[in-house]
């Protein structure tokens, strides 16, 4: 593993904005403590003061209003097992190389999520027959010196469906302590099963449309070509990780090594396969733990090392929707949905 500049044992991927990756190798749990989780900003954090912060819903609803934090924290709870995965994560291995952080597996985590959910304010609010989608806006903006971007300042924002607004959590807990300001302090939208750049932080408004949003988030960016036409990024595809060994690590001869990493996608993982011949050959892993809508699944396998020399690993995952990993890389994804099978090599002595 070469060497790595760290941040409270994060890799750095940038300083502004800041980008800080979990090394995946350190991989231990079910639950990815929150001061491992990755962080991914766009803009600066946003300085936000929870006693004069205001939610607002608005747009096609019946009774548009703000709500405080504490009014906000007053409301049913719920806590969700929840993996969030960068757009981007595995850019890293792409080739040629593309524009973008370079995440290499480390733009994923799982958290529980405690907070509200939207179903709730929306029932208050009341849609109107109109309502399409629903946008959120976070707090966090800036200039871009994209050839293509609008001019000024650009708010954070990105829409969903619907009929995805039942699965939505308004978080302001992570892990049983308050949302810190690098993960979207007060409040973020928690989206389950789709890729991170849906979850707002810094959440400051709900506006509900009776059209699609076409901001830049949605359309120019975190978009990818599907029949001939772009689409917006939703759903986590289907992939398994291999934290150890790591690519680069020396494994002894002669004995029994055990191979380990998380699986997950936009439903729950059914399977997954590791082969120790690149590809030739498959055995089945063992799933770790019970298996949890829209949260990672832990797996391992035994794998008796042979004598000196060296092996390409390579982990594929099933889905409950018999979804799996393509071998090849789909270019019109562009720089995002990275999930083709990843080799890791290693040496034997």
């Amino acid at each position: 593993m070469k060497d790595r500049q760290l941040r409270d044992g994060k890799i750095v991927r940038s300083e502004e904005p800041l980008n800080l990756e979990s090394p995946f190798e350190n991989l231990d749990g079910f639950i990815t403590p929150t001061a491992r989780f990755y962080v991914r900003t766009h803009f600066p954090v946003p300085k936000i003061d929870k006693d004069e912060w205001r939610l607002s819903i608005l747009g096609e609803v019946e009774k548009p209003f703000d709500i405080s934090f504490d009014e906000l924290s007053k409301l049913e709870t719920r806590t969700l097992p929840v993996t969030l995965e960068c757009a981007g994560n595995n850019r890293e291995f792409l080739e040629p190389k593309v524009k973008g952080v370079q995440w290499a597996l480390g733009a994923v985590g799982n958290a529980n999520w405690t907070g509200v959910s939207l179903s709730i304010l929306l029932e208050r609010a009341g849609l109107k027959s109109s309502a399409r989608e629903i946008i959120f806006e976070g707090a966090d903006a800036g200039e871009l010196e994209e050839a293509k971007a609008p001019r000024g300042k650009v708010t954070f924002a990105r829409s969903i469906p619907l009929e995805k607004a039942q699965d939505v959590l308004l978080a302001y807990r992570m892990n049983d302590v308050d949302l810190p300001p690098l993960h979207g302090f007060p409040l973020r939208a928690i989206v389950p099963g789709w890729y991170a750049m849906a979850s707002i932080k810094w959440l400051t408004r709900i506006v509900v449309t009776d059209r699609s949003f076409n901001g830049y988030y949605q359309t120019l960016d975190y978009a990818f070509w599907k029949n001939g036409e772009l689409a917006p990024l939703r759903e986590m595809q289907t992939k398994a990780q291999i934290a150890r060994p790591a690519n680069g690590e020396t494994v002894p001869a002669n004995s029994n090594v055990r191979v380990h990493g998380a699986a997950w996608t936009s439903g729950e993982i059914s399977k997954v396969e590791v082969s120790v011949d690149g590809g030739s050959t498959w055995k089945e892993a063992k799933l770790l733990g019970e298996s949890k809508p829209n949260a990672w699944r832990l797996w391992e396998y035994n794998w008796q090392t042979p004598k000196a020399g060296s092996a390409t690993l390579i982990a594929r995952a099933f889905d409950s929707r018999g979804e799996t990993q393509p071998v090849e890389r789909d270019w019109d994804r562009g720089t995002y949905m990275i999930n083709q099978l990843l080799p890791i090599n290693v040496a034997i002595e």
